[in-house]
């Protein structure tokens, strides 16, 4: 049913392109109601509007707080034009019909980005917008409601096409889009509360989102996927992609990954090379050249089309070494134009710069069906207080950093995980296997395949506790000399003989890292 727009409501925080509205608007005699900024606006243009106060014949009072609510706007919003009951009692008011309502609303998520100042953030929560916007939602059958500026396009097309007209179907698209945004606004004002107020796990949790872009397809390309933001900053994810095809699914899954990870490389210069969302090289070095070159010579076959990100910047020797092989993304934090010049050589690398990406480590969340799990982030590597060399033999100072940077990359490796490694880099890994022994049988085979040299006097860190002894019989046999696992099996006591047996070091967490 195409009904035509009398009258007009407009009520913007963000007044651009709104002149283009008012140009149609006048060009089909639609009557115009505003009030404060957005009155003056369009009074400044040179168009006609009638000021809310006027029109209600009450003045806004509190500061601003009350001036939409008003039984003559809301009435005027909500009644059912085909219901008499409704027609006699807005005839009996005197009471018109208000068929379009303009609104976007108090810049909310702007103010808790510009300040800390709860009173001011808290005098930006609106209360008549969103109470108008729900209400013409509400009657889209009636009313048609828009709520973003994008849209007065569509809007204006509909009212060229229909003749100062709108189609049921338009508002009622226009309806989704309206409640999105309520529900959008009401969640990031709950989630600012719980964040002030410290909640991690209210007893209603709504997650808010807005959508970054569509991708092409999802983890396979019969599966529909889209990016969506979820902070108050909602408009990027402070990373600068510089060159390189538009980003998947599965490579936005992988730099997130690479991101946890290299956000705990904090001691010196870091690389991390992800392929499925796993590691297959981790490295840290005084020198960003010699981590690079480590981390990529852990697993070469399975950096084959991977994510490299790195906390430093990538200069023309590092970059030279990158184009030797394929990767899908990489991330750094700047590239310097030599560098920029010989990696745009490969045209589809995506090249990004993530100087300026932070990490809130805020909490993480999988979803299943009607229903999703939440949790916070896995922070701790070591509590060094329960922290305890079990085995005869002790361990030295360099022994105890390279033991936490081992443990450390063993938490973003899948569960069950062993991983090894040498001088501060990742010499093997065995990830997401359902047995222990057949994750620590592929650490050492990847070991014994590409750094057969360095597996003598490895160091071997496990994410959760060795049910029996066979596991790490198998790393003792290929030259693991320190092990690191939390411990709490039942037969400890007969993994801690196998090791001294072996005359090897073994220590005790008492923290365990499932990452499943």
């Amino acid at each position: 049913m195409n009904l035509k727009v009398k009258n007009a409501l407009i009520s913007v925080s963000n007044k651009e392109n709104l002149i283009s509205l008012l140009k149609v608007l006048k060009k089909f005699n639609i009557n115009i109601i505003s009030s404060g900024g957005t009155y003056s606006s369009i009074r400044k243009l040179g168009y006609e509007c009638i000021e809310l106060s006027k029109y209600t014949g009450f003045k806004e009072m509190l500061d601003g707080r009350v001036k939409t609510l008003h039984p003559k706007i809301h009435a005027g919003i909500l009644h059912d034009r085909q219901n008499k009951k409704h027609k006699s009692e807005m005839s009996k008011q005197n009471f018109p019909a208000i068929d379009l309502i303009v609104v976007n609303f108090y810049p909310f998520q702007k103010i808790v980005l510009n300040t800390k100042n709860p009173k001011q953030i808290i005098e930006n929560i609106d209360i008549g917008g969103p109470t108008m916007v729900r209400a013409a939602a509400k009657n889209f059958k009636n009313v048609t409601i828009i709520t973003n500026k994008n849209d007065y396009g569509f809007l204006i097309k509909e009212l060229e096409t229909l003749k100062g007209k709108t189609s049921l179907k338009f508002r009622e698209l226009m309806s989704s889009k309206a409640f999105g945004l309520t529900a959008y606004y009401d969640s990031m004002i709950a989630n600012w509360f719980n964040r002030k107020l410290k909640i991690k796990f209210p007893e209603r949790k709504t997650i808010f989102g807005r959508k970054l872009q569509n991708l092409r397809y999802g983890e396979n390309p019969h599966q529909q996927s889209s990016i969506y933001v979820s902070d108050f900053n909602d408009r990027n994810l402070n990373f600068n992609k510089i060159h390189g095809k538009e980003l998947s699914y599965n490579n936005y899954n992988d730099m997130f990954a690479s991101l946890e990870i290299l956000n705990s490389l904090k001691k010196n210069f870091g690389t991390v090379i992800i392929k499925h969302a796993n590691p297959s090289g981790v490295s840290e070095n005084k020198v960003p050249l010699i981590s690079f070159k480590n981390a990529f010579a852990s697993d070469p076959l399975s950096a084959f089309g991977g994510v490299i990100a790195c906390n430093y910047k990538i200069n023309k020797k590092i970059a030279n070494e990158i184009s030797k092989n394929f990767s899908e993304v990489v991330l750094a934090k700047g590239f310097d134009k030599e560098s920029l010049y010989i990696l745009k050589k490969k045209k589809n690398l995506r090249i990004i710069d993530i100087s300026n990406f932070k990490l809130k480590n805020l909490t993480s969340i999988k979803s299943f069906d009607g229903s999703f799990l939440l949790q916070t982030k896995d922070k701790i590597i070591l509590d060094k207080k329960k922290l305890r060399c079990v085995t005869k033999l002790k361990p030295s100072r360099k022994e105890l950093a390279e033991i936490e940077f081992a443990f450390n990359v063993s938490k973003y490796v899948k569960s069950n995980a062993i991983v090894l490694c040498n001088n501060f880099s990742t010499i093997g890994i065995g990830a997401g296997q359902p047995s222990r022994l057949d994750s620590c049988k592929i650490a050492v085979q990847k070991a014994k395949q590409f750094q057969p040299s360095k597996i003598k006097n490895s160091i071997a860190a496990s994410d959760a506790f060795f049910p029996f002894a066979d596991g790490i019989n198998t790393l003792i046999k290929a030259g693991v000399k320190t092990i690191i696992q939390p411990g709490g099996s039942i037969r400890d006591q007969e993994v801690i003989n196998a090791a001294n047996k072996a005359k090897i070091k073994m220590f005790f967490t008492g923290l365990r890292h499932f990452y499943h």
